[in-house]
């Protein structure tokens, strides 16, 4: 795939941050870039993954509250559980539409701040009714849905650092932003294991207590250190210019199958392991608080490792995607991920035919299909992601007429509107996993194979589209009608 070419530039003046705020960046301009572009834009990268990291971490605080939530006591069942944890992941989605021309609006350095102040309104929430089992479902879901303020966090973020980087760059500072964004939801899980190991499975408060902190840092290091961009074209029209053209649609498909793996596994992982390990505790006896205890420290001790291995694999397939191609590494995560189902579905069916028993080869086929399903699903991250600038790039450079700077910019503008619609598709892909789950727990088995093959059969689906549109005729996706491309132009540059 075609992309627009690195021009020289007659620029001799590194871009210069006044007020925390840079006039008429330009990251493809060599000379500025190496004069000190470079350094601000790393600056501002770090600040973004600090605050996208926190963001995720609350997003996904309620797969950590739900181990903290015996049924004996809060008189929630799993199936409960499964849908309570669905709910963040639906309102962050959400919110990511907005959230994506949020930095055009008030500026990269203005958003992240308040975004991350918002995030206490969630965190203090949790705080004061996670510790009142008697509180109502109906007060959990609600509390819950104000967690997906931090969902919402990742569309402005990667919005915001794509239009930092130059387009040569961009798979592997966007895989790094996101990636060590996803890093939030292991982390807090990793917390909530050493909270469960210190003080046992009834004081998640001092999760929330630890958090609160953590925005308040995160906030201040933003507004000391990070800048507002004040040419950036990414509005709300822009999301309706972006949809005139298939790929937006294919490639928030395709993101369905790689983040909405990530975020819905990173969700359900916990409490599937949990379960799990309370059916070879019980045997099928009623489970005391003990047993129950147990459970959730041994789910605990495993289920930040899948996030953490998916988070830190992203940036890698952003990396391979820059030098082999989006498409093949796309490709082959769809490959690998169906196989790593079907080691699910192995597990699950052999599981369900000995109910209650208590099998270490069963519980490692579980442990190692989703551990490989979350590795994979990253990398599937960083090339979709990649996939974007690298489409609009192309499509900027068809139009002949189009001198070097508007092409960029247009590219910038249609690719920053996108991430924050495939993002928000993504996102809807996690809420699936979990009503697939919650579905198949409510079915005969009372187990996850249903949704194991679910799962599997999606996977395939993603696969052949991906070898359809972008390898089987690479160039197939490229071709635009020229009506088309012109509108869009001419909305991204003439309002």
């Amino acid at each position: 795939m075609t992309t627009i070419s690195q021009r020289p530039s007659n620029s001799s003046h590194s871009p210069v941050s006044v007020g925390h705020r840079i006039d008429n960046w330009d990251p493809e301009d060599e000379a500025a870039w190496e004069a000190g572009g470079k350094n601000i834009a790393r600056r501002n990268l770090l600040g973004s993954i600090l605050a996208e990291h926190i963001g995720f971490s609350v997003w996904s605080v309620w797969s950590v509250m739900v181990l903290f939530m015996p049924a004996a006591v809060y008189h929630i069942d799993a199936a409960g559980k499964f849908f309570l944890v669905a709910v963040p992941t639906l309102v962050g989605a959400i919110l990511r539409l907005p959230y994506t021309f949020a930095t055009t609006t008030f500026g990269g350095r203005n958003w992240t701040i308040i975004s991350a102040l918002a995030l206490l309104v969630p965190m203090t929430l949790t705080l004061y009714f996670i510790s009142r089992p008697e509180t109502s479902y109906t007060t959990f879901m609600i509390v819950a849905a104000f967690a997906g303020l931090g969902g919402g966090n990742f569309a402005s973020s990667m919005t915001n650092i794509n239009a930092f980087y130059p387009q040569r760059l961009k798979g592997w500072a966007l895989g790094l932003n996101a990636g060590g964004g996803n890093i939030g939801v292991p982390a807090i899980q990793l917390i909530g294991l050493l909270v469960i190991a210190t003080w046992g499975n009834r004081s998640p408060q001092i999760v929330c207590a630890v958090y609160l902190v953590l925005i308040g840092i995160a906030a201040v290091i933003a507004a000391l250190y990070m800048d507002n961009l004040t040419d950036q074209k990414t509005d709300a029209r822009s999301l309706i210019d972006v949809l005139r053209f298939r790929d937006s649609w294919i490639i928030s498909f395709l993101y369905i199958g790689t983040f909405g793996s990530f975020i819905g596994f990173s969700f359900a992982f916990g409490q599937i392991l949990q379960l799990n390990f309370l059916a070879g505790l019980t045997n099928g006896a009623p489970a005391t608080p003990a047993m129950q205890a147990t459970a959730a420290l041994h789910a605990a001790q495993i289920a930040f490792i899948g996030p953490l291995l998916g988070s830190l694999s992203r940036p890698l397939g952003g990396r391979l995607a820059d030098k082999i191609g989006g498409g093949k590494i796309t490709l082959s995560s769809f490959v690998a991920m169906m196989a790593a189902a079907g080691i699910l579905v192995v597990a699950g069916t052999v599981d369900d035919a000995t109910p209650g028993a208590a099998n270490t080869a069963i519980m490692t086929a579980y442990v190692v299909g989703f551990i490989l399903l979350f590795v994979i699903s990253g990398i599937g991250n960083g090339s979709v992601y990649k996939m974007i600038p690298a489409i609009f790039a192309a499509k900027a450079a068809a139009l002949h007429t189009l001198d070097a700077p508007t092409a960029a910019a247009w590219s910038r503008t249609m690719s920053g509107a996108l991430i924050g619609i495939a993002g928000a598709v993504g996102a809807l892909g996690g809420v699936g996993i979990n009503l697939v789950l919650r579905a198949s727990y409510l079915g005969v088995h009372k187990s996850a194979t249903t949704a194991f093959w679910v799962f599997a059969a999606f996977y395939i689906v993603c696969a052949v589209v991906t070898w359809t549109v972008y390898l089987r005729r690479p160039t197939a996706s490229t071709p635009t009608p020229a009506d088309a491309l012109t509108h869009s132009l001419t909305n991204s540059f003439e309002r």
